[in-house]
């Protein structure tokens, strides 16, 4: 033990600590577990990142929740896996890879499509190891011996079979339809991978004239360029103002097209001027109604943003060139009537934030109806839970409204379509291994799909493709379905629903019984962090300046589960100290454990003892309540109060007069028992948030096992509770916190000695008063201590203060100079006048109200609380030092 505990340093690095411990676990094979069939499963798949990216405050978070339930459940005894990976996401690495080339003068056309996969592989393979490393700096205890990749050979052939399966079942087909196009990803991206963004733009009010010559019919518009594709003006059903031109026929501006007035429910009557233009070629809205009556589509703009040659005039120009030159001619013509400033939401390509452009095109899609009702049943009926219970509406919401979703984009990286095309009689061919011939014709002229899978396709299989289906693993029967699914509120639509509808449909099973969703990390002013705001923190900088207990146990500390988080450098610096009150107080109590054997001891327990051996008791309880609650910011608090105020800022004060030898050797070696026992036991608790500090002091104190990561976790025990002794000490820090308090307040000197007298009228709190003498001289530096039932006359020039029923008085004369500290206070109590003064002028002038921003004015307002509440305290200060008595 001695030997162990002279190697502890002084201070804390954690760049001495974390690497080390790390591993030593992973070469121990501490993370991967093997089935255990009978014992019960603990399941977590964690989201894969971006093979190419890095990790960001979202994945450091994200991570850092499942590591502790992982950790948690781990030493709970439950058969755990926490299954890794990586995703291969089709657009960023392939936009990434085509970035990197156009460099070297080379474009994905120069070399072909083989040939720019290797590329794309390459690349992936020199930075997979950069997230994976990123993932163990932060201390993961995934079981990286079962690692996999989205298109890995295992996940590609679950791809496969999925849509093979969907499609020989109907629910894949291939269609011409409206979908959203990125003029510079070139691909579709889906609906949920558009971000709306409000903006500022103009509505445009434009003439169409009557066939007949009777008028006009005024539509409104944010679009004009796409009028060149209008094939119908459109109102509502009842609208009054229209009723008489349904049915008629107008002349399309510019393009002297004919085209109806149709009526359809969809119109928004109090929309601009209740009529408007129908382009089904560019709208998803207007596609819809095209095909309720039966109007042609004509498109107008190409995948390059540019005007087709329907566009008759404009062909050739880029769409915003376009837009000015209609505008002109129809200012020109008398047709552009009135232009509106509005805001409005404007549709962005999630990956490169160029303006989407919605497009016909013959895609690949997902009948979405049949799939998406049992997904939704299954949330209904409770099989998966979500945590917040909010977000279960989030969810729900958006699977009632949901459209078929477009699986195809036009790239060469992710997993090929698997369908072929025979070249001599079209035979359309589906199927999970390459065909050697047509299966109608026989003729070996086949020719693949060109487009690969949306990434959230393969992302949607995860928890049961990662375990080996479409084999019936050991894996898959034991670990599915997971326990709980770990992530971000972003992604409920990208991933989680579709997660649960390819789960149910293909293993007849929820994937997760629980979806435990979090925040995202914001930066300190409370906006997104981003690449274009430039305010995204690197948690691998983080963890090298502060170390990743630090950073996990900050990520973890006012958050609750679905709400944002705000990053503060001024958090990391708190963590920072209580990283370093735990190694000085773990410090301090392996010194005084050197020549502690605990054999054939038995305890005598005192006061303090009982009182911080039920705290800890009940702090097990409420800590591990709060985990299976996944309340895991309010356990962490839990944690760190009893941590830094209970064990070191009281218990280890109270025992030390005991272990530096001013009572028995029972009681010293009893005092070394309780903080050995207490110490290693909240270590243990500690862990899952706090993996390496706990890992290091854990094994300099006696133990058993080989790793705090394989100790049990600790339970509450029914011998240990003592509330009385709670109550007891309860009443006796009241006490003292509030001799601290008057000491404080009247600039006592700190090593003065003050007289204190305790005033309890009941015996109760007298009785527990005169046992906690010694506590009280101690720790409140007080000397004498009287206990008394009552006063006869209260004491003049005393300070006082009432707790439970108790009060505490205590006299200040010859404690301090009372008439330095009175004009202390008087000069004190005019400064604080002052600046109350300033403050309330500038809150009086309406001039400064008016024109300066609400959180200046927010700022003042609490400057004025603050300097009243100052005041008052020290207007009641002198009145007590100028007080004689009654």
């Amino acid at each position: 033990m001695s030997d162990k505990a002279n190697t502890i340093p002084t201070t804390y690095d954690p760049r001495q600590v974390e690497n080390k411990w790390y591993d030593y676990w992973e070469e121990k094979g501490y993370f991967h577990q093997a089935v255990r069939p009978g014992e019960e499963p603990f399941s977590i798949v964690m989201p894969p990142p971006n093979v190419t990216g890095s990790l960001h405050m979202g994945h450091a978070m994200d991570n850092t929740l499942q590591d502790i339930l992982t950790r948690w459940r781990r030493m709970q005894g439950y058969n755990t896996l926490w299954l890794p990976g990586t995703d291969h996401a089709g657009i960023a690495t392939q936009a990434k890879v085509e970035e990197h080339l156009a460099k070297e003068g080379v474009s994905k056309d120069d070399l072909g499509r083989e040939r720019f996969l290797d590329k794309v592989w390459e690349w992936k393979e020199h930075y997979h190891g950069r997230i994976t490393s990123q993932l163990r700096r932060l201390g993961a205890s995934c079981d990286w011996q079962r690692e996999r990749f989205t298109m890995d050979e295992g996940c590609s052939r679950a791809v496969r079979e999925v849509f093979v399966k969907l499609y020989e079942r109907g629910l894949i087909y291939r269609d011409n339809y409206i979908i959203n196009w990125c003029p510079k990803c070139q691909t579709t991206i889906s609906d949920i991978e558009v971000e709306h963004e409000e903006q500022a733009g103009r509505l445009y009010h434009l003439k169409y004239p009557l066939k007949d010559g009777n008028g006009f019919v005024t539509v409104a518009t944010t679009r004009p360029e796409t009028m060149l594709g209008d094939t119908a003006v459109a109102v509502h059903p009842e609208d009054e103002r229209y009723r008489d031109m349904i049915g008629k026929t107008v002349i399309l501006p510019l393009m002297g097209r004919e085209i109806p007035v149709i009526a359809d429910d969809y119109v928004d009557p109090s929309f601009g001027t209740g009529a408007v233009k129908i382009t089904p070629g560019h709208d998803p809205n207007d596609f819809e109604m095209g095909r309720r009556h039966g109007l042609s589509q004509v498109v107008v703009i190409d995948k390059d943003g540019r005007m087709t040659a329907e566009a008759g005039a404009y062909a050739g120009l880029d769409r915003y060139e376009a837009r000015e030159r209609v505008l002109a001619d129809l200012k020109a013509r008398g047709l552009l009537m009135l232009t509106e400033e509005i805001q409005h939401a404007v549709g962005h390509c999630y990956r490169c934030e160029t303006v989407i452009e919605p497009l016909i095109s013959k895609q690949w899609f997902v009948r979405m109806k049949p799939l998406a009702e049992p997904a939704m049943q299954a949330a209904i009926d409770g099989r998966t839970r979500f945590v917040p219970e909010r977000f279960t509406k989030v969810y729900l919401g958006w699977l009632e409204n949901i459209r078929d979703w477009c699986i195809s984009r036009q790239l060469w990286w992710g997993h090929r379509i698997p369908v072929w095309y025979c070249q001599s009689c079209g035979q359309e061919i589906c199927a999970t291994e390459d065909p050697a011939a047509c299966t109608h014709c026989g003729g070996g002229s086949l020719e693949q799909d060109p487009d690969v899978l949306d990434t959230w396709f393969s992302s949607g299989l995860w928890p049961f493709s990662t375990m080996g289906w479409p084999e019936e693993t050991g894996d898959l029967r034991h670990f599915y379905p997971t326990s709980v699914l770990v992530t971000g509120r972003d992604i409920i639509f990208f991933w989680v629903a579709r997660m649960m509808f390819l789960g149910i449909a293909f293993m007849d099973e929820v994937p997760f019984r629980d979806v435990f969703i979090h925040g995202l990390v914001l930066d300190a002013q409370g906006r997104k962090m981003s690449k274009s705001l430039g305010n995204g923190v690197d948690p691998i900088e983080v963890i090298d300046q502060f170390g990743a207990d630090t950073l996990r146990f900050m990520l973890i500390t006012g958050n609750t589960p679905g709400n944002d988080l705000r990053f503060q450098v001024e958090r990391l610096e708190g963590t920072r100290n209580f990283a370093n009150k735990i190694w000085n107080a773990s410090r301090f109590v392996l010194l005084n454990l050197e020549d502690f054997d605990p054999a054939g001891l038995v305890p005598e327990l005192t006061l303090a003892d009982r009182w911080i051996m039920s705290r800890y008791n009940t702090v097990v309880g409420e800590v591990t309540s709060l985990l299976e609650r996944y309340e895991l910011g309010e356990a962490a608090r839990v944690l760190y109060d009893f941590i830094w105020s209970e064990f070191c800022d009281w218990y280890i004060e109270l025992a030390k007069p005991r272990l530096y030898g001013r009572e028995t050797e029972a009681s010293l070696r009893t005092a070394q028992y309780v903080l050995s026992f207490v110490l290693t036991r909240t270590m243990e608790m500690l862990h899952p948030f706090m993996p390496f500090i706990t890992e290091e002091i854990w094994q300099h104190l006696p133990h058993q096992g080989e790793t705090v990561m394989t100790a049990s976790w600790p339970k509450a025990q029914a011998d240990l509770e003592d509330l009385e002794a709670e109550r007891e000490m309860q009443l006796t820090m009241d006490v003292i916190r509030a001799i601290r308090n008057i000491r404080a307040e009247a600039n006592v000197a700190p090593g003065k000695k003050a007289h204190a007298l305790l005033v309890a009228t009941d015996a109760g709190p007298r009785t527990i008063l005169e046992k906690s003498l010694p506590y009280i001289r101690q720790l409140a530096t007080a000397e004498p201590v009287e206990v008394l039932a009552g006063l006869a006359e209260k004491p003049r020039q005393a300070a006082v203060a009432v707790v439970g029923g108790v009060e505490v008085y205590v006299p200040l004369a010859g404690l301090i100079d009372l008439e330095k500290e009175i004009n202390r206070l008087e000069k004190e109590l005019d400064e604080v006048q002052k600046e109350l003064a300033r403050v309330e002028g500038k809150l009086s002038n309406q001039g400064f109200l008016a024109k300066a921003p609400a959180g200046v004015v927010k700022k003042e307002r609490a400057k004025q609380q603050e300097f009243h509440a100052k005041k008052e305290a020290i207007q009641n200060r002198l009145a007590r030092l100028r007080t004689r008595g009654d």
